[in-house]
């Protein structure tokens, strides 16, 4: 459908000339003559059939019309101007936004980010770091990553990661005075936790890999207690005990050697939570659909990656056991 709509030219000026009460303030704001603004104002109540402003030989008010006119056209503008800076900053580079919470951030985003920036070397992109819900379009926020169960009305969800959950420790614990060798072990040792919020009151806690371990004995609420996980696993890294952690926000730790899995048992996380992925629909910027599709492919790769290494872990389990 066409949509019959003024000038933007003239709706600037509208928008001045009613935010100052004045044709002559609006057209020093816009670098044009008083009477280029009385005309164009004018010529834009003849289009659209109404009277906008209460002319006197002192004043300038705006009817009702007019005030109805300017809300909208204020609000417009704003957008347009925000988008714009949003395409391009003020020294002409792309910009983009993403939000994710603490611990992604620190443990798995900003490790893997080199990577994006030297696909666009010449963007900037700035992370927000909150736990909180984000209003992605109102907050002019362009890419978020939250946990949760993936119920994120209005806007594209991709699912990135399948959890499993173990414990991890520093290598000095495993050949330490006390060595951890069976889940039994860990009543020596103090168990670093994480206190969820309460709406992932399912999410798996050391009770539940306790239980599955068949240590009825150990108390799971005992030990170090942290809100961030990657806070906790910074205890496990410096050997203060055993953290309980998730496979996505461990995996570079493992891989350089900072943190060790003491047992192979591990537990799956309940299918409905995850991390995902959220845009606004139909998102046309390059930037924003690269930075996105870039997750993904990461997500994706850290995923084979995995997948492999289990592979070759079992294989070797069962050459030690042929061998013996």
């Amino acid at each position: 459908m066409t949509r019959q709509l003024p000038g933007l030219g003239a709706l600037k000026s509208f928008e001045a000339a009613a935010r100052l009460l004045s044709f002559s303030r609006a057209a020093e704001e816009l670098g044009v003559t008083p009477a280029a603004v009385s005309y164009q104002m004018r010529s834009l109540e003849d289009q659209l059939g109404v009277e906008l402003f209460r002319r006197t030989s002192r004043v300038v008010e705006l009817t009702e019309p007019g005030r109805m006119l300017l809300a909208g056209v204020g609000e417009a503008l704003d957008g347009i101007a925000r988008t714009i800076a949003r395409l391009r900053g003020a020294d002409g580079r792309p910009r983009l936004t993403a939000t994710t919470s603490p611990s992604f951030a620190a443990k798995w985003l900003v490790p893997r980010l080199h990577r994006f920036l030297e696909l666009h070397p010449d963007a900037d992109v700035r992370v927000d770091v909150s736990d909180r819900l984000v209003d992605l379009p109102r907050e002019e926020v362009d890419v978020g990553v939250r946990f949760g169960r993936g119920q994120y009305p209005g806007l594209k969800v991709d699912r990135l990661f399948e959890e499993t959950i173990f414990p991890v420790c520093s290598p000095k614990l495993i050949a330490g005075r006390r060595p951890l060798r069976e889940p039994r072990d860990l009543h020596h040792d103090t168990l670093i936790q994480v206190d969820w919020q309460d709406q992932w009151a399912t999410w798996p806690a050391w009770r539940m890999w306790l239980l599955a371990a068949g240590l009825r004995d150990l108390d799971p609420q005992r030990g170090l207690h942290f809100t961030q996980t990657a806070i906790a696993l910074q205890a496990a890294i410096d050997g203060q005990g055993v953290a309980l952690s998730e496979s996505t926000l461990v995996a570079d730790d493992l891989a350089s050697g900072r943190l060790v899995r003491p047992f192979e048992m591990s537990i799956r996380g309940p299918a409905e939570f995850a991390y995902y992925a959220l845009t606004t629909p139909g998102e046309t910027r390059p930037l924003v659909k690269a930075f996105r599709d870039w997750i993904i492919a990461e997500a994706g790769q850290m995923k084979a990656e995995q997948a492999g290494s289990a592979s070759t872990s079992t294989a070797g389990r069962k050459r030690a056991a042929i061998s013996s």
